[in-house]
């Protein structure tokens, strides 16, 4: 399984950065669900983060683009909700360093997001 965490630098020692189409870098995180391990973190920049508008929707499909299942996150507007609900791309709720939301993940303690949880103004979310 693939998953795409909105982060504040490169490595699972970082914190959750709590904007998803703003944040700086996504962690795609591999896990091996049998062994409950992580296999592989690949860090990607977020080319969405300096975008005027519309950055959720392109920050969406970044993450679309690398095959993910799941996306973790503090909060996303309601088109990167709507674009990665549309791809069938699952959405969790973390907080704190990403090494312990991935072991939270795994454990199945994380809040799975079922709506848009972070507000729009004027087009930025």
């Amino acid at each position: 399984m693939k998953i795409a965490i909105s982060s504040t630098g490169k490595t699972i020692n970082d914190e959750i950065d709590a904007r998803f189409g703003r944040c700086r870098y996504f962690l795609i995180v591999e896990i091996d669900e049998k062994e409950k391990k992580i296999k592989s973190v690949k860090a990607i920049e977020n080319t969405a983060a300096g975008q005027f508008g519309g950055a959720g929707i392109t920050a969406s499909q970044l993450v679309a683009n690398e095959k993910v299942n799941v996306v973790i996150t503090t909060n996303l507007g309601p088109r990167a909700f709507q674009v990665l609900n549309q791809l069938g791309i699952e959405i969790y709720q973390g907080q704190g360093k990403v090494r312990g939301v991935i072991e939270k993940f795994m454990q199945g303690k994380l809040k799975k997001i079922e709506q848009a949880t972070g507000p729009m103004f004027m087009g930025k979310q």
